[in-house]
């Protein structure tokens, strides 16, 4: 690999402090792979971890930064034969061991060995073997790049939007319409739900209706109390069928709970603080037979399940674009996310 022994990247040194540097390729070991990155996207995990550090994804430092990317095989090790160099590919950040307690329970994103792939905001990234093996997939000929970077965070969602069990004519509430919660509004819509979001930002609010096509959206700016709102767009003022928290914060998720109608079900899908903690009003709970859930991350199924829904052409996810940057821009592109000035980022690395 003497053509490609150094690259461009981002690398991560500890909370507000990455730099953009020349690096080592780290050659392919068995079955690895390395893929040019065409396109990368910054994420809110991202900027979450450039603002106080991440105890999972970034596990000493320096470190490889980022990781939804997309991008052309480059080279591959030994062993390696579902992919050979040129081959457009888009890879997962992590894939399960399949030999776990929760693997064998068929519950993979809870995987014991789930090793979390950084390393997007750079010219190549190695793929290590079993996310090759498991969770590297061929892009179609006519899906470019950029959209195919937005397969990770998608396959988050859909795995929300299968296991809610969403159905046609149900009124669906989302509080937080960041990507995610952008995505799973729109995959609502295509499930035929009637889709309220609730959110402050004006970009993100634009987006809401030219991007997840929501039937009603409010703004918090001039309504911060969106549970009697959410209310009255149900059915006879009952309640929402399904409720989703987007945002991740304990106060955001008591009062999601509050706007769900009895027999409906409420999902937590923002994470919070670690040591957070809720309180809810059992009496409602129990006798309001209430479904409470969290999904977290995905699995290879979803992964792929979210390719096809971008292959389909059925989400424009490319107007969740704010702008293009090159690599020395993330910075920048951290402290715009930061200022509530962008939905996501499009990082070409070779710009």
């Amino acid at each position: 690999m003497s053509e490609v022994s150094i690259m461009k990247a981002i690398q991560y040194y500890g909370p507000e402090n990455i730099k953009y540097e020349e690096v080592p390729v780290k050659p392919p070991e068995e079955g690895e792979v390395v893929v040019k990155i065409m396109s990368a996207l910054t994420c809110g995990t991202d900027v979450k971890t450039f603002r106080r550090g991440h105890p999972v994804l970034i596990k000493s430092v320096p470190s490889g930064f980022g990781h939804e990317f997309a991008g052309i095989v480059e080279k591959v090790g030994r062993g390696v034969d579902k992919f050979k160099p040129g081959d457009r590919v888009v890879a997962a950040n992590s894939a399960p061991c399949g030999h776990c307690f929760y693997c064998r329970h068929e519950e993979y994103n809870l995987c014991e060995n789930l090793d979390l792939l950084n390393g997007a905001y750079a010219q190549y990234i190695t793929v290590p073997a079993r996310i090759v093996e498991k969770n590297m997939l061929i892009l179609p000929d006519d899906l470019s790049f950029d959209k195919a970077a937005f397969c990770e965070p998608l396959a988050n969602v859909v795995h929300g939007v299968e296991r809610t069990g969403i159905k046609k004519g149900q009124t669906v509430g989302i509080i937080g319409i960041g990507p995610i919660g952008l995505m799973f509004a729109r995959l609502a819509k295509l499930k035929g739900a009637n889709v309220i979001v609730a959110g402050r930002n004006p970009i993100k609010l634009k987006a809401a209706e030219e991007f997840a096509h929501a039937d009603e959206i409010i703004d918090l700016t001039k309504y911060p109390n969106p549970e009697k709102i959410f209310r009255e767009y149900t059915d006879e003022h009952k309640g929402l069928d399904v409720a989703v928290e987007c945002v991740g914060l304990p106060e955001i998720w008591e009062r999601i709970f509050s706007c769900v109608r009895p027999g409906g079900t409420v999902h937590f899908f923002g994470g919070c603080k670690s040591g957070s903690t809720v309180t809810f009003d059992t009496t409602k709970m129990h006798y309001g037979d209430i479904t409470l859930m969290s999904v977290f991350h995905h699995t290879p199924k979803y992964f792929r399940m979210a390719l096809d829904y971008i292959a389909s052409g059925e989400l424009e996810v490319e107007k969740l674009i704010t702008d293009t940057v090159p690599l020395e821009k993330v910075e920048w592109a951290m402290k715009q996310h930061i200022d509530g000035k962008a939905i996501k980022f499009l990082v070409k690395p070779w710009m």
